[in-house]
């Protein structure tokens, strides 16, 4: 084949594989305006994104009960608007061949270490909520710093190429950490800061809306993570006594799965912390763990993955795998730098 006629085939090649990544992004979350017609108005659409639904995949995963909550949906526009929305969305069977190469092009997101990555299977997977749960000073709040900084990152370098969301529920997100870590890979550090999206949650209910936001901030521009650090500290604040446990565990609940909404639609990487509580049931005497996460079986279905973090000699830290569907029991040592999470040297 001639030089010319060999390179205008590798161009041609080169621009097809790049409309079919573009389709492939556009497929990966339809925005809500592709429902519009067939008796669904853009002003019926307009009530659905102030509540947070800004996909079609957000309205084919609503129950018609939450539909029928919002103000001026009605019971058949309701059924109108899954309708329209399970024709795009396909939410049948599937193959287990199929499940398997979607798990392939799964994106796992880096975190500076080597051994914590190997113990991750390449770091944290987007599309599934992973729960960092440890005391005080265990390293989960500097874990998340860095993800903000690797998120960016491109994908080749163990990152997500995309901004980091960042809900802060404790006062604990400090930009001049971000800046230090950002050096570290030789990136700008005010650049990187643009590229996160913070917000402090005042309260549980505050926390609630501020994934409505970020769902339309989601819609909007390529994000590859979000962070709740932490998830369960204002729900302990705003309920208290065993009297509101159970209305405390409901609200957590729909939190959470508003979360895996999210991770399912945009198939970001949640990463939430959360904090222990001292054993008092006697259970500790033969479990050999002595402290145990918040939030019960609620918390503890939600989460994906979960990862005890324990404190280790000087800066190392140690984090264990408490439960996963798919990685083995293990634990890995790591350390807190000047420069963010990396491997310990001793």
């Amino acid at each position: 084949m001639p030089p010319k006629a060999a390179s205008k085939e590798k161009e041609v090649e080169v621009e097809d594989e790049q409309q079919q990544q573009q389709v492939e992004e556009e497929d990966a979350f339809l925005p809500i305006s592709k429902l519009e017609g067939n008796g669904i108005t853009s002003a019926d659409l307009k009530k659905l994104e102030m509540v947070g639904l800004t996909t079609v995949a957000s309205v084919a995963y609503a129950t018609k009960k939450f539909l029928i909550t919002i103000k001026g949906i009605s019971e058949p526009k309701a059924d109108k608007l899954q309708a329209e929305a399970h024709k795009l969305i396909p939410m049948g069977f599937i193959t287990g061949m199929s499940m398997h190469k979607e798990r392939q092009e799964i994106i796992r997101i880096g975190t500076g270490s080597k051994e914590l990555d190997k113990l991750l299977d390449g770091g944290f997977e987007t599309g599934s909520i992973t729960e960092l749960f440890g005391e005080f000073r265990t390293g989960k709040t500097q874990i998340c710093h860095q993800l903000c900084v690797m998120c960016q990152l491109p994908l080749t370098q163990g990152g997500g190429e995309g901004r980091a969301m960042y809900i802060d529920t404790e006062g604990t997100f400090r930009p001049e950490r971000i800046i230090a870590i950002a050096e570290r890979y030789g990136l700008s550090g005010e650049d990187v800061l643009d590229n996160i999206a913070m917000a402090r949650a005042h309260n549980h209910e505050h926390q609630n809306r501020l994934l409505q936001q970020a769902s339309q901030m989601m819609a909007a521009n390529r994000f590859s993570l979000l962070i709740v650090d932490s998830a369960t500290n204002l729900y302990r604040t705003d309920f208290s006594g065993r009297g509101e446990l159970s209305a405390r565990q409901i609200s957590l609940g729909q939190f959470l799965r508003q979360l895996q909404r999210i991770a399912d639609e945009f198939g970001v990487a949640v990463v939430i912390t959360n904090q222990v509580v001292a054993q008092v049931d006697g259970g500790a005497m033969f479990a050999g763990e002595s402290k145990k996460p918040i939030g019960g079986n609620i918390m503890a279905h939600a989460s994906t993955t979960r990862l005890s973090m324990r404190k280790g000699k000087g800066e190392t830290r140690i984090c264990k795998i408490y439960d996963s569907p798919c990685l083995p029991e293990g634990e890995a040592t790591f350390a807190i730098t000047g420069e963010g999470i990396g491997d310990a040297t001793e």
